[in-house]
C-alpha cells in the first residue's frame, strides 16, 4: 500500500480495524452512512483528550446527520477502553497498532519533542461519504473550533447534495 492512497473525491479503500466494544470497523458496512475519522497521537493526552470530548460533545448532532464517528490512533484497545470510559466517549475508537490506516491516510509523520525526532500521527481528520468516497479532509488541526469546522462542512455538504 503506498502512501497518501485517498484522494479527496476518490472512493476510500475497504477497511477492517479493531474497535472499542468488541468491535470490529468495516468501511464496507458503514455504506448510507457519514463517517467521520480523526487521528490523534495518543490517549489520556491533554489535546487529545479535548479533541475527543469536543467530539463527545457534538456527537448528537453528527447523529442526527447520520454520521458515525470514530477516534483513531496507535493506542491498544485496553487503553482505548479505558481512555473511552473515563472521557465517556459515545463513539468507538480505533486501535491502529500496526499502522494500516494510518498509512492509508499518510498522518504518520516526522516529529520533534525536546530535541529527539520521532514517527508520530499528525492529528488530523477525514470526512467519507455514504458511497465511500472521501468528502473532506483537515491535516495538522488545532483542536479548538475543529469539531465545530468538521459539523458545518458536513451540514454544507448534505444541503449541496440535496
Amino acid at each position: 500500500m503506498s502512501e497518501a492512497n485517498v484522494q479527496a473525491g476518490q472512493p476510500v479503500p475497504d477497511f477492517s480495524a479493531p474497535a472499542t466494544g468488541g468491535r470490529t470497523v468495516r468501511l464496507s458496512d458503514l455504506k448510507g452512512k457519514w463517517v467521520v475519522l480523526y487521528f490523534y497521537p495518543k490517549d489520556h493526552t491533554p489535546g487529545c483528550t479535548l479533541e475527543g470530548r469536543a467530539f463527545r460533545d457534538h456527537y448528537e448532532a453528527f447523529k442526527q446527520l447520520g454520521a458515525e464517528i470514530f477516534g483513531v490512533s496507535r493506542d491498544s484497545l485496553k487503553t482505548h477502553e479505558n481512555f473511552k470510559a473515563r472521557q465517556g466517549f459515545p463513539f468507538e475508537l480505533i486501535s491502529d497498532r500496526d499502522e494500516t490506516l494510518c498509512r492509508l491516510f499518510d498522518v504518520i509523520k516526522p516529529k520533534k519533542m525536546f530535541g529527539r525526532e520521532y514517527r508520530g500521527i499528525e492529528r488530523s481528520t477525514f470526512l467519507i461519504d455514504p458511497e465511500g468516497r472521501l468528502a473532506a479532509e483537515w491535516r495538522k488541526v488545532k483542536v479548538k473550533g475543529h469539531v465545530d469546522e468538521v459539523l458545518a462542512r458536513l451540514r454544507a455538504l448534505q444541503q449541496a447534495g440535496d
